[in-house]
């Protein structure tokens, strides 16, 4: 006998429930991951001597944020909403779920500071900052457009901000200009006559592989805020929610991340004839800010047109930014973040495939630029007076000694690449357990070897010196020219010449082993062919003093 089949009894608002519940959670674990592209990118694009203090800074920036605005935020957003003081401490599963999602958002807004401070900012400092933006700042934003306040409704059209194009975006890369303003620029960004000196980052690598971390979490960003996969309607039937203009949101934000990278390639290669990768990569990011406030509403060409603008106008900002106004600006967070996201929140009743009725182009552009310019007030204010009121105080930024020495010694004390500690060298050579010295005590001299070579080269160079009877050594890193010539280079599409090239000086004193074989063991270790291999010298040394035993001469070495 046939089984009979048996329709299952499913309650539509259940389901509605779970799978929307869970859409929020993927895009929004997919926006947290947004940092791990944030980290990434401004690291790339702080020197070597900094990159663990912008890591850092990164990881607090989360850690700290979030639970100041679990704590305190969410509810200051809701009170400036008209809603009252109402924490997420108390709320039900999805209330939770809300508020995360909110937070992920919060903590995009903070960690866009860092990469404009970058550098000098103490981190006592910056996480001043992070909790008063947390706190007060950013909610206060939140509270006045997406949480119900007077921006929602004004000029009865209101404030259309659809992932936070100007919300979040906008309103952190007017803080990181704001701040890097008050706090000055690093040492010798600036010539007294006020020319600028460009101060490359470190690897492009990282900037490009965070660049492309970012694009991946900006799907969760913008398609993610299409937070309503189904709803139900009064007759208790399932329907698509915010999913049936969910595709308009994913296509709208793909091409102007896309155009964002080709009109920014644009304007380089015609200012420098090159494509410069780092105004690529970050014009790809300022077509998707472009694009964040507006991709529920804008038409394709509306899509390629903001990205291009967003792309274009980098080089053009950025320029302003450094050389008109002087603000060092390390991570171009302003041309990237601000001006971008300025431009496509304002582009918004030109590129809609339609307004709602009975709303006019003006009024429509009214309601936007009001928002822009209240926002942005806000902003200069509060964080002008937080970084003001730190450096009133002497606590906005490290010491010139620290500075020169880099944040990542100075406020964490460990540094990011510490190559000069280790290798594959095999040892210190003893004999019976105990070190042996370079020296017997015989009559054959003291000679001092100094040799200038490649850095990628140290690592052979301690073998053979160590394989020589030769291991004792000190090691040095320098900067120098000699035959090697000078190249050009750019970064972020201003040029500069590289006439001293950073080597490392092997020093290595002698007295019981021939001096030409050491020589010989350095040479063939140290030479590739090209030019810029090094040179090696070779001098007498008078006397030496051993600081343990007051052992001298050879018996010191």
């Amino acid at each position: 006998m046939a089984a009979s089949s048996v329709p299952l009894a499913i309650d539509p608002s259940v389901l509605a429930e779970g799978v929307n519940t869970m859409w929020v959670l993927v895009v929004t674990f997919l926006i947290f991951f947004m940092h791990a592209g944030f980290a990434m990118l401004e690291a790339g694009q702080v020197r070597t001597k900094n990159v663990a203090n912008q890591l850092t800074k990164n990881l607090l920036t989360w850690s700290i944020g979030v639970t100041v605005f679990f704590v305190v935020g969410a509810g200051v957003s809701s009170l400036v909403g008209g809603g009252g003081f109402s924490t997420p401490m108390a709320a039900d599963s999805s209330g939770w779920v809300s508020w995360l999602f909110g937070a992920v958002f919060a903590m995009t807004a903070a960690t866009i500071v860092s990469g404009a401070v970058a550098g000098r900012a103490k981190l006592r400092a910056y996480v001043g900052y992070t909790i008063l933006l947390a706190a007060v700042i950013y909610p206060v934003v939140t509270g006045i457009t997406w949480a119900g306040g007077f921006l929602s409704d004004i000029y009865g059209v209101g404030f259309h901000d659809f992932a936070g194009g100007m919300i979040v975006h906008g309103m952190g890369g007017i803080a990181g200009l704001t701040a890097a303003w008050i706090l000055g620029p690093r040492m010798d960004r600036f010539n007294d006559d006020g020319s600028a000196n460009v101060i490359p980052g470190h690897s492009l690598t990282f900037a490009a592989l965070g660049t492309l971390v970012l694009a991946f979490g900006w799907y969760g960003f913008n398609v993610g805020t299409a937070a309503s996969v189904f709803t139900v309607t009064e007759s208790g039937d399932l329907a698509l929610g915010a999913f049936d203009y969910v595709g308009r949101v994913a296509m709208t934000t793909t091409l102007a991340m896309a155009a964002g990278a080709m009109g920014a390639a644009l304007f380089s290669l015609v200012k420098t004839k090159k494509v410069d990768t780092l105004y690529v990569a970050n014009g790809l990011l300022a077509g998707l800010v472009g694009i964040t406030a507006i991709p529920d509403t804008t038409t394709w060409w509306g899509a390629l047109a903001v990205g291009a603008l967003a792309g274009a106008q980098l080089p053009v900002v950025f320029e302003f930014v450094e050389k008109r106004l002087r603000i060092d600006d390390v991570c171009a967070v302003f041309p990237v973040h601000g001006s971008a996201g300025v431009l496509g929140t304002l582009a918004y009743p030109f590129v809609a495939s339609s307004l709602p009725q009975g709303v006019t182009v003006l009024d429509a552009f009214l309601a936007q630029a009001t928002g822009v310019v209240v926002i942005a007030g806000w902003t200069v204010l509060a964080t002008g007076a937080v970084f003001g009121l730190l450096r009133a105080v002497g606590q906005s930024r490290v010491s010139a000694h620290h500075e020169r020495k880099g944040l990542d010694v100075a406020e964490h004390g460990v540094e990011t690449y510490p190559e000069f500690g280790m290798g594959d060298d095999p040892g210190v050579i003893t004999d019976g357990g105990v070190v042996r010295a370079d020296g017997s005590g015989d009559d054959s001299g003291i000679k001092m070897v100094t040799a200038v070579i490649r850095p990628d080269k140290l690592g052979d160079v301690k073998v053979a010196l160590a394989a020589a009877d030769a291991p004792s050594l000190t090691v040095t890193n320098v900067s120098g020219r000699g035959s090697q010539p000078a190249k050009k280079s750019q970064w972020r599409g201003e040029e500069y010449v590289v006439d001293l090239h950073q080597k490392v000086k092997v020093e290595c004193v002698v007295a019981d082993t021939p001096v030409e074989e050491v020589v010989e063991a350095i040479r063939d270790a140290a030479m590739t062919g090209e030019p810029g291999d090094g040179k090696i010298f070779i001098t007498t040394v008078d006397d030496a003093v051993q600081v343990r035993t007051g052992n001298r001469g050879q018996e010191a070495v």
